[in-house]
């Protein structure tokens, strides 16, 4: 996989009509495969289910966008595959003492998740690191802060609570809301990944 991959508009339409299988659900069929995968990861116990599950889902966007099609299997079949990778590389990364930004941050600062592709904190790192992410954090317009800073507020009921008042707020339908923070947090991550190379 290609790691500093982002899904561009036409990958991401392409990838919710698969999901829809050829009706048009507006997105509903997204957020229900969302919803089921961080079900999926907190029951395996996983501190970032929602992250885990943003992950799985870019990684069977970008395979379709590498296949051109996936018909081996069913959608829901082929994203519950893919979260059992995701999950043993979760796994991996818990056993070596590698985790997720939010880890690292009693702030609370939006976490990027183990699924993420940021450098990984050592000891050493752990500073340079949360420095990058909170200068990182302030290039950001203020609408743009303050949605990713609550979108990740909060933990299973109290965030999914949290998302819909924040929706509400903002004028955005659930659907828009989790791809404009999913587009904010790629600029964060790709952010925080240069400013950590150049340290």
């Amino acid at each position: 996989m290609k790691k500093d991959w982002t899904p561009t508009q036409d990958s991401f339409q392409t990838f919710l009509n698969w999901l829809d299988q050829g009706v048009d659900s507006a997105g509903k069929k997204y957020l229900e495969m969302h919803r089921r995968l961080v079900a999926y990861f907190d029951r395996k116990n996983c501190l970032a289910a929602d992250e885990l599950a943003d992950e799985t889902l870019a990684r069977v966007a970008q395979k379709l966008q590498e296949k051109g099609e996936i018909t081996d299997l069913s959608p829901a079949h082929y994203c519950y595959v893919t979260a059992k990778f995701v999950f043993l590389e979760y796994l991996r990364h818990a056993k070596h003492g590698r985790a997720g930004l939010e880890e690292y941050s009693a702030s609370g600062q939006p976490s990027a998740g183990p699924g993420a592709h940021l450098p990984d904190p050592g000891d050493d790192d752990q500073e340079q690191l949360l420095s990058c992410l909170e200068r990182c954090l302030k290039r950001l317009s203020a609408i743009d802060h303050e949605l990713i800073l609550e979108y990740y507020q909060g933990e299973k009921q109290e965030k999914i609570r949290c998302r819909r008042e924040l929706g509400l707020r903002l004028g955005l339908s659930a659907n828009a809301l989790t791809i404009r923070a999913c587009r904010i947090r790629t600029r964060v991550e790709q952010c925080v990944k240069d400013c950590c190379g150049r340290g």
